[in-house]
């Protein structure tokens, strides 16, 4: 004769809650002891460390980021709570010799399994269409930049309201370079691939569009606050895919302004001519192809001018030749070429030393100089 399965009055819900509180109050100890704050751990699962994005794209794709992860995160407690609970309520305790009785079909539970998640993929998806929406419209801008991306830089077409380039940048990087925007208005960008697929990323902004060859994608978005962003090409491109960066610099619009037509203006003006070299100064041989120097290594007299002959081989692409010393101060910086092109560049007569020489577009093209 078998005895009933016995009644399962334990403390299961008491013992779950308990372990939750403990493994809660350890996380919160370890965070505190290793100077992490509480906020400081919510927001290392959060896009750009929790901060506010600035443009309006940004945050409603940070908005529909944030009610995907409450509901992620509120269903892995509910399911972990259960898992918990079950294992601890109905674990097998000394006695137990009979199976507790099995529920084999239940047409309410099933229905309810299957409503709640296709509700919450019905919402996501009308909620995603929303963003997608705002993200992807298209407002009328009076600045329009193209990005031309192609192995391993970046160039940036400032365009006239016919379409027309007013001025082209060809440094990404610096003070000098970047992508020089206003703040406050519509900026369309236009996008252009010169050899394979890149990416316009700018993680600040939450925003990521494919560069395709053969097709010019386009874009637009309000920055609200001044500053610098880093952007870089979220595609990889080739073996030299991480050196290719480019920076935002978010100005006002008078600033902006008079940057456009000072850099319009010094793009227009006649060249300066370049200085004579000295007669029987030695010509060392610079070479760049596939985005690299041919020549890792040159040497130079100490005390005496000479003359680089420098030959950009990359068809399209600009290059040029700085020369800093130990400190990293430039001693001479040279004009930036568009390739295939050739230039002598007359360097001054430098004390005796170890030089570093890289490219003023690709800080990745380096070599040295030796000068004795």
């Amino acid at each position: 004769m078998t005895t009933p399965p016995r009644s399962r009055t334990g403390s299961g819900l008491l013992a779950t809650v308990l372990i939750a509180v403990v493994t809660i109050a350890a996380i919160l100890i370890a965070l505190a002891a290793s100077g992490v704050t509480p906020q400081g751990f919510v927001d290392s699962f959060l896009p750009v460390q929790g901060s506010t994005p600035p443009t309006e794209q940004g945050r409603a794709t940070r908005q529909l980021y944030d009610l995907v992860f409450g509901i992620g995160v509120l269903i892995f407690f509910v399911v972990e709570a259960m898992i918990v609970f079950t294992v601890l309520r109905y674990r097998r305790k000394p006695g137990d010799t009979e199976l507790p009785p099995q529920t084999h079909g239940n047409n309410l539970v099933e229905v309810i399994w299957t409503a709640i998640p296709t509700a919450i993929v019905l919402f996501l998806f009308v909620m995603s269409w929303q963003t997608l929406t705002k993200v992807d419209a298209q407002t009328p801008a009076q600045v329009h930049v193209r990005a031309v991306a192609q192995r391993y830089q970046w160039t940036f077409d400032y365009l006239d309201a016919s379409g027309n380039t007013v001025f082209t940048q060809q440094f990404a990087n610096g003070s000098d370079g970047g992508l020089e925007l206003p703040v406050g208005e519509p900026i369309l960008v236009s996008l252009r691939s010169m050899d394979v697929i890149h990416a316009f990323y700018v993680p600040k902004f939450l925003f990521k569009r494919d560069v395709v060859p053969g097709r010019e994608n386009s874009f637009n978005f309000t920055i609200d606050d001044v500053g610098t962003y880093r952007g870089q090409c979220a595609e990889l491109c080739g073996p030299s895919h991480g050196q290719m960066l480019f920076e935002v610099h978010a100005v006002t619009r008078a600033d902006y302004d008079t940057w456009l037509a000072a850099s319009i203006a010094k793009a227009t003006a006649s060249p300066t001519p370049a200085p004579s070299v000295t007669a029987g100064g030695p010509v060392l041989e610079l070479a760049a192809q596939n985005t690299a120097f041919t020549t890792a290594a040159l040497q130079a007299p100490a005390g005496k001018p000479f003359t680089i002959h420098f030959a950009n081989q990359d068809p399209t692409v600009p290059h040029g030749v700085e020369i800093k010393d130990a400190s990293g101060k430039s001693m001479f910086k040279g004009s930036t070429i568009t390739g295939p092109a050739e230039t002598n560049y007359a360097v001054p007569a430098l004390p005796a030393g170890v030089y570093t020489f890289n490219c003023t577009v690709h800080t990745s093209m380096t070599g040295t100089l030796t000068v004795q």
